[in-house]
């Protein structure tokens, strides 16, 4: 695990201990900067779920301003400050030791975030608690972009099912509903789409939040028509 470019590149980093923290892999963040490598430079950083810390460091050793890197663990918190240090990045940095629903509540029409990486532990069920805190608090700001890692249950022998996933919009559609939103269509009315790609078993779902007019429009849009009454 290291850091891919930027004033950093190559610096190596080091993860917590134990199964509690996943890290993003070397391949699937180099895909995920590739895909916001122009939303990076000059950026409000907010890394929610921030384990190591790697991709809201990986984002200031490209030019981000600066970061906010919470995580509930003790064990991560040390390591993400350890590593914040090892890439020469600590003063652009904020490291947060408390849960993601508490620190959401505290910076609640305080803060504004121009980038914001979502990664959770698998089937948690935090995604669509924190994108629901993030709307409420209205942390995203216009125009910003979240970058939200889930797990494709799908096995890597299922090649038909896996090029159907790849390829046909509605399937993804309806995968990003579920695993994204928690199935939630009200919420998934908050935020456009972007673009949803799929890595081996990891999917990344690029978010960007809708002012709250278009999200009446959507909502309104998704609505059945009533039917007329019977003569």
């Amino acid at each position: 695990m290291r850091i891919i470019t930027g004033s950093a590149r190559g610096t190596g980093l080091t993860a917590p201990e134990g199964e509690t923290t996943r890290p993003t892999s070397d391949k699937v963040k180099e895909a995920v900067f590739s895909m916001i490598q122009f939303d990076v430079e000059g950026r409000n950083v907010l890394d929610l779920f921030a384990g190591s810390g790697q991709m809201a460091l990986e984002a200031l050793s490209r030019g981000a301003e600066k970061a906010t890197l919470v995580d509930s663990s003790r064990e991560a918190a040390a390591c993400v400050e350890a590593n914040a240090k090892k890439t020469h990045l600590s003063n652009r940095c904020r490291i947060v030791n408390n849960t993601y629903t508490s620190y959401l509540r505290a910076a609640a029409g305080r803060e504004k975030y121009d980038l914001i990486f979502l990664d959770p532990p698998y089937g948690s069920g935090m995604l669509p608690k924190a994108l629901r805190a993030i709307d409420a608090g209205e942390l995203a700001a216009p125009g910003s972009t979240l970058v939200c890692e889930t797990d494709c249950d799908v096995p890597s022998s299922a090649t038909r099912l896996r090029t159907r996933m790849r390829k046909d919009e509605e399937y993804t559609a309806e995968l990003v509903l579920k695993d994204v939103f928690g199935g939630d269509e009200e919420l998934a009315a908050r935020y456009e789409v972007l673009k949803s790609n799929l890595y081996g078993r990891t999917r990344i779902t690029l978010l960007t939040p809708k002012t709250a007019e278009e999200a009446a429009e959507g909502s309104a849009s998704e609505e059945p028509e009533a039917e007329g009454e019977a003569e």
